[in-house]
């Protein structure tokens, strides 16, 4: 299967229309003048559900009757971000939009402090997201404002970001629960997953591994019994906590090195304006050719796409717009390159035999396949400059230094030796979440570090990066995040840091975590799970084939369907699956109880009682169903996913019939994006540039 295949098949498979949640979050759209003043944590995330500057036209809020009256004007007038100092506004109205923060409703109090003492007179509506908070009021009311503003919620919840994956767009959540405390986003997944069994039926079973230090892992819910979902087989819950490993690592797939090198956020990528504006009207007027990828004879098919980097611009990565992003975003980069040239050379064949029509009925047949020659075109011309962006950064020395420390520590090789690695690194000036990503791999991999080489290490982090960052290794050896650890343990160690001590080289063995890929075998075939890391499967995806594909965590699937697919290709060619193995009913973690039993935490089974009681629930709901049918496992990831993540489980769809994965997360996570996040960097929202909207 060509991987232009694997993208379709996982559009057109798909058994659940996500599309429908961004309907929901769009369903208050409503006229009224007022001014906006918008939490710039949001903009991203509604950027997803509508455009933004849409809201001039439209605002996002409950309008009451009242408001509606005194209403004579429609749309936005001004719009703000929500940020200290004062607020002038021509209009009576004036509405926030903002997450439950203690720092936006101090703002908010003021701006209303202000005006009164200004005496100016306004209609105050706060809109909290995801919904209200007694917090809030709370505040409000300490600061004398809340009798002069309306409280009401804006419940954004899951906006799809792919046509199989949706998420909260809910930064900063693994350090709000694991150095924070604070587990407000446990509450608002559960009211999201609520709100995807209402579109689509119970789960019929909920298997998790989490990490809860408090409440309890239970799923009962108090909503009415509906009849079983017939499209989803069962809810895979796995806290972030549970792998953090994965997250650390360099992504070697284009969308996860896209993530790396340049940075996804909310689906979007700042990339130099050249590379998104396509070819002028008179070099296309004038030769239509000229502007295909058609290269000199001898040379390379890929076009050169000169990138000037001082003017950039936003784009949005989707496959919606995009077919050949569908084709690329999972592959391993060391494959991108042979792909493009593929697509560079079938579009100029394209052209030129085009351009050799002489009836007119050819010349219309190529006048209707112009247009999408010219978007494939511009496609390629756009995935092939940003290759050629990505490429320079790759062949760095840092670069591949990190890579080769960690490929070693995941094979447990010369501990001592990656750690004076590290320390070379810090004397080059790598990146400090870079520095500090392989700090707390070795740490993980190795079960801690030696306490004399980890104060070294420490103390040349703070003289060569700063000591604001001290309190940042502080939350990384924390006992609830425990990431960054000496060994052995000092005695005064809390128990259950120790009990919660990461068992990876048990876990490297009983899931097949290490693979040995060739490069070879990579431009031939994504043999594994692990072709996302160049020979590691992610931990958080084997356990995902624990419940789902239990014969892949064996083997390999992928060579059974190719050996598969030789020994029947005589007998019957109309058979393109023949290989692919039927998906096996969902039993929970049977069969790997003593592996999972290995990870920290705790494991959760439950099958949901249901409105039918004749219906089997379970394993023998899936057995008497038809085979043929297809159905869709959620696997929700509390703490984000990274992109690599999902192209494994993108992968493991791949090799079973009458199974799709719906991936579910409270955000796209990075091994940068965890570092700064707990470092508390970049949380003030979009650059001050982008502060006019």
């Amino acid at each position: 299967m060509t991987s232009k295949d694997h993208a379709s098949s996982s559009s057109t498979d798909s058994c659940l229309d996500v599309n429908i949640l961004k309907e929901i979050a769009k369903k208050d759209l409503v006229n009224g003048a007022k001014t906006l003043v918008l939490d710039a944590s949001l903009a991203g995330p509604l950027g997803l559900v509508t455009e933004v500057s849409l809201l001039k036209v439209f605002l996002i809020v409950r309008i009451y009757e009242r408001e509606a009256k005194l209403s004579q004007h429609h749309g936005v007038d001004k719009m703000f971000w929500l940020e200290p100092g004062p607020l002038t506004s021509s209009t009576s109205n004036i509405v926030y939009i903002c997450r439950p923060r203690i720092k936006n409703v101090k703002i908010i109090a003021d701006h209303i402090k202000r005006h009164a003492k200004e005496s100016r007179k306004h209609n105050y509506t706060l809109l909290l997201v995801p919904r209200k908070s007694t917090l809030v009021s709370q505040i409000l009311e300490e600061e004398g404002v809340l009798g002069d503003i309306t409280i009401s919620s804006y419940n954004l919840q899951f906006i799809p970001i792919a046509e199989d994956v949706i998420s909260l767009e809910h930064e900063n959540t693994l350090r709000e629960l694991w150095v924070d405390g604070d587990e407000t986003i446990i509450f608002d997944s559960a009211q999201a997953l609520l709100t995807i069994q209402k579109l689509f039926g119970p789960f019929p079973q909920i298997i998790a591994t989490l990490l809860l230090r408090h409440g309890s892992a239970s799923t009962a819910s108090s909503e009415p019994q509906l009849p079983p979902s017939s499209r989803i087989d069962s809810l895979i819950i796995l806290d972030r906590k549970v792998d953090m490993i994965t997250p650390l690592l360099t992504q070697l797939t284009y969308e996860g090195l896209v993530d790396e090198l340049i940075g996804i956020k909310n689906s979007h990528v700042e990339l130099p304006l050249a590379l998104l504006t396509p070819p002028t009207a008179m070099n296309a007027n004038n030769n239509p050719a000229s502007t295909s990828t058609s290269p000199p004879t001898g040379t390379s098919a890929i076009p050169v796409v000169a990138v000037k980097k001082d003017t950039k611009k936003k784009h949005h990565l989707t496959t919606a717009t995009d077919p050949l992003f569908a084709e690329l975003r999972d592959l391993n980069f060391s494959s991108v390159g042979k792909k493009l040239n593929k697509v560079a050379r079938r579009l100029d064949e394209d052209y030129k035999t085009n351009l050799q029509t002489k009836t007119v009925a050819q010349l219309r047949d190529f006048v209707g396949k112009l247009g999408g020659l010219q978007t494939e075109h511009q496609a390629l011309r756009l995935h092939t400059g940003l290759s050629e962006i990505i490429v320079p950064l790759t062949r760095t020395e840092i670069f591949n230094k990190s890579l080769e420390i960690q490929q070693n520590l995941l094979a447990s090789y010369e501990v001592t030796a990656q750690l004076n690695a590290i320390e070379d690194l810090i004397a080059q000036g790598a990146d400090m979440q870079i520095v500090l990503r392989l700090l707390c791999l070795a740490s993980l991999t190795a079960g801690g570090v030696k306490a004399k080489n980890l104060e070294n290490l420490k103390r040349e982090i703070l003289q060569a990066y700063g000591y604001e960052y001290l309190p940042l290794l502080l939350s990384l050896a924390t006992p609830s995040l425990a990431v960054l650890l000496p060994n052995p343990l000092p005695p005064s160690t809390p128990s259950a840091v120790a009990a919660h001590k990461y068992p990876f080289t048990s876990l490297r063995k009983s899931l097949r975590l290490l693979i040995d890929d060739s490069p070879e075998a990579l431009d031939e075939v994504e043999n594994d799970i692990s072709y996302v890391y160049s020979g590691y499967a992610p931990i958080s995806i084997r356990l995902v084939q624990c419940v789902a594909q239990k014969g892949g965590v064996i083997s390999n699937p992928a060579e059974k369907e190719k050996s598969s697919n030789a020994a029947n290709a005589a007998a019957d060619e109309n058979k393109p699956t023949l290989g692919k193995v039927q998906a096996h009913p969902i039993v929970g973690w049977k069969g790997f109880e003593d592996v999972v039993s290995l990870i920290p935490g705790k494991t959760v089974e439950v099958v949901q009682k249901t409105a039918s009681t004749v219906t089997p629930a379970g394993p023998l709901a899936t057995l008497g169903a038809s085979r043929e049918a297809t159905t869709t496992t959620v696997v929700f990831f509390l703490g984000g996913c990274t992109y690599t993540e999902i192209a494994a489980l993108r992968w493991v769809g791949r090799q079973n019939r009458g199974r799709r994965f719906l991936i579910a997360t409270t955000s796209m996570v990075s091994g940068a994006s965890i570092i700064e996040s707990i470092a508390g960097i970049g949380q003030s929202g979009p650059k001050a540039s982008a502060a006019t909207v």
